[in-house]
């Protein structure tokens, strides 16, 4: 089988993966208010999709190190999404629905030796560049998902977008045991070796960033932008249509990421994130119109998309092949902290002070820190070396 096969196969798995995952992701938070009118229960069942993959990434992420495989992670995860979905469209209380975002969180653990065994077919210097690439197949299944969703929903109503995500799920499954993949001589896990790669500033400072990234992206976006737009009058359609353009600006974000990260310091694609970010979500919380709020859909768009690639690729730049994984599910562990804060904190600011006012507070509480710690990046930014440092 071919590199480029492969690669080709590999990608097309990612493309499944995001698409079993966002189909039902625009009217979730709609969906979950439709079974509990508090909205920090709301945010607290949200949040649980960011809260299990954080505890099982890195775990993944060692496992499959010390496996030397990746590929029977990535499958066994890709069930659990299948199951995930189908839990939560059969739900029929917020309980059900609670078990159901955990699973298909514990299943988002996938993401971590997909990224890795995707990178592998590419030298260490292009893992931005692969990342990007990979990111950009990743989002292209999120937009086509997210632009499906309020059709779905008209035609089925809620439940068929999640029991046509446990489908593509499957087929996921299917797809990735056609790969192959070449096998690594299994490593122990070292507790010396692991607090190492903990401590390494260059894996540590992106990680610590993607988390600020994501505390947005699911405070707003993916998280109680669809409850503001339906309270301005916005129906099923036009909510899917905002979350398909901010993952349609991710896109284009990450194509940019792609060409620009070899040309332009990586820095300044950080603090570009961060300010795009922020300007959207003042904009969200201003706004006095659906159009206005497909500006700041973009926008939010723009800084995820150009912020996730660029700290992703940083993060596992440098490390050795043997420890790729564990650095991945490192990363992907702590950006999940953001992933699990931005709603859950979210939701308890909007139920005392209202969304609008919780938009603010987010904005302005998460652009000081991520330009500080921007500033930081910046002795990795033009690394001298070209070469994977070992910490092992």
């Amino acid at each position: 089988m071919t590199r480029r096969f492969n690669v080709a196969l590999i990608a097309a798995v990612g493309f499944l993966y995001w698409v079993g995952l966002y189909l039902y992701v625009p009217t979730l938070p709609n969906y979950v208010q439709s079974k509990t009118n508090d909205l920090a229960m709301v945010g607290t069942i949200l949040s649980m999709y960011g809260l299990w993959q954080g505890i099982i990434r890195l775990p993944i992420g060692i496992a499959a190190d010390w496996r030397g495989r990746r590929k029977p992670f990535v499958a066994g995860c890709l069930a659990l999404l299948a199951l995930g979905a189908f839990l939560l469209g059969s739900a029929q209380s917020a309980g059900g629905l609670l078990i159901g975002r955990i699973i298909t969180g514990l299943a988002a653990g996938t993401w971590v030796p997909l990224v890795v065994l995707f990178n592998s077919f590419f030298p260490p210097e292009d893992s931005v560049r692969a990342t990007a690439m990979l990111n950009f197949v990743a989002f292209a299944g999120r937009m086509l998902a997210t632009g499906l969703n309020g059709w779905l929903n008209e035609l089925g109503g809620y439940t068929l977008a999640f029991y046509l995500a446990a489908g593509v799920s499957v087929l996921a499954v299917l797809v990735v045991l056609t790969t192959h993949e070449e096998s690594r001589p299994p490593r122990s896990p070292s507790l010396i070796a692991l607090g190492k790669l903990v401590t390494r500033r260059d894996v540590l400072l992106p990680s610590i960033l993607s988390i600020i990234i994501h505390y947005i992206a699911f405070g707003t976006t993916f998280g109680f932008l669809p409850i503001l737009a339906k309270g301005m009058g916005a129906d099923d359609v036009t909510q899917s249509m905002l979350v398909t353009l901010n993952v349609a600006m991710t896109i284009v974000s990450s194509v940019l990421v792609t060409s620009l990260s070899k040309k332009v310091d990586n820095r300044l694609l950080v603090y570009t994130s961060c300010i795009s970010a922020a300007l959207g979500t003042i904009l969200a919380a201003y706004t006095p119109s659906l159009t206005l709020l497909y500006i700041a859909q973009a926008l939010l768009g723009v800084g995820f998309g150009i912020g996730y690639s660029v700290t992703m690729g940083m993060s596992i730049r440098y490390v050795a092949d043997h420890e790729r994984t564990t650095a991945m599910g490192l990363y992907q562990a702590l950006y999940s902290i953001g992933m699990f804060a931005g709603p859950w904190i979210s939701g308890m600011l909007a139920e005392v002070m209202g969304i609008r006012m919780m938009l603010l507070v987010t904005a302005f509480a998460t652009l000081l820190p991520g330009l500080v710690l921007t500033s930081l990046l910046g002795v990795y930014a033009r690394p001298t070396s070209k070469a994977p440092v070992s910490t092992g």
